[in-house]
């Protein structure tokens, strides 16, 4: 009869386990919204960290800037010419088809499985709202792992770590989209959320959910992220056809979330202490072209981690495109008046 050691069998056991722990491949990094510069350093030579650098003429930079220095290994995708916004029914600035996302992505060499960081200037609020809007668009093609770089490419530079010139032409790869409605908004919602649509009848009183396949406890907040100037209809875009706001809207302006001394989001305690102003429940963010908008979507639904938190990319753009569809205003004669004599917007 073969006696057995209870104490060797437990340590072989043991042994077995840990070996097998040992094959398996490592887990992967949580994924944070923000990433420090040193959290990027560390990671640079990871094969699956794509760093997404996104200047454009809206922050002063561009290609030129890229090609004078970057971030190393970083690759150049202009946010106000690659296609990240298009114009879609004489509505400029608006989310790509599924087909033109894939191709966009793919050709930028993004896949499914990489982790993309995306790097903004980092020199006033309308660039941070640039790497918001990637990010967003990134996470309604359905990619998974996103990030933006807390502080853009004069962080990394303020840091003190290395750039490279010249620029680097991506490897081109299949990425296959699955369109997250989670996270969008469309015109249609917008209509019925303001109660401007033939939809949204005397008769129809029960809850509205946009952007979840589960009931909504609450009606969605209209949140627009302009100035106050362009809320009241004192000022208005170019891509706007009428003055003011959406009826029922509340306004936050975006810049309000952003720190312009250090030219990144403020604190999360400081977000948190500004967004008290936004209700409970979902909420729909605007602007002129949801640009300005998906800073205050970032803030809400990524740092704060609100549900049910949507984008209308469309934006005032779309929303005056048909003048049937009202807005609400404060523009006076006084302020046509002072236009006129060059005075005013």
């Amino acid at each position: 009869m073969v006696r057995i050691d209870p104490s060797a069998f437990l340590r072989a056991a043991a042994a077995a386990v840990l070996a097998v722990v040992l094959s398996l491949p490592a887990a992967a990094d949580p994924v944070q919204p923000l990433v420090s510069p040193q959290w990027l350093k560390e990671r640079l030579s990871d094969p699956k960290i794509v760093v997404l650098d996104i200047r454009s003429a809206l922050d002063g930079g561009g290609v030129e800037a890229y090609r004078k220095a970057h971030i190393p290994g970083a690759i150049h995708s202009d946010y106000d010419k690659a296609g990240w916004r298009v114009t879609r029914g004489d509505v400029p600035f608006m989310l790509p088809s599924l087909a033109q996302l894939e191709k966009l992505i793919g050709e930028t060499g993004i896949d499914e499985d990489d982790h993309v960081v995306v790097v903004p200037a980092g020199v006033h609020a309308t660039d941070f709202g640039s790497a918001a809007r990637v990010y967003w668009t990134l996470k309604v093609a359905g990619h998974p792992r996103v990030s933006i770089l807390d502080g853009g490419v004069a962080a990394w530079v303020a840091a003190g770590y290395a750039v490279e010139s010249g620029a680097k032409a991506p490897s081109p790869k299949i990425f296959t989209a699955t369109l997250n409605k989670t996270l969008l908004a469309a015109v249609g919602d917008v209509e019925t959320i303001s109660g401007t649509s033939a939809a949204n009848s005397a008769s129809q009183s029960g809850p509205l959910t946009v952007g979840s396949a589960h009931a909504a406890t609450l009606r969605p907040a209209l949140l627009d992220g302009r100035p106050a100037s362009f809320f009241a209809g004192k000022e208005r875009a170019p891509s706007a056809k009428a003055y003011g706001h959406i009826p029922g809207a509340i306004n936050v302006d975006s810049a309000a979330f952003y720190d312009p001394a250090a030219n990144r989001l403020r604190s999360k305690s400081e977000l948190e202490a500004i967004a008290r102003s936004v209700p409970a429940g979902p909420v729909v963010s605007y602007c002129n072209t949801g640009h300005w908008a998906a800073t205050n979507w970032f803030v809400l639904s990524e740092v704060l981690g609100r549900k049910q938190v949507t984008l209308f990319d469309g934006s005032m753009a779309e929303w005056t495109a048909d003048g049937r569809r009202p807005v609400a205003s404060q523009r006076t004669r006084w302020d046509d008046v002072k236009k006129a004599l060059g005075f005013g917007s």
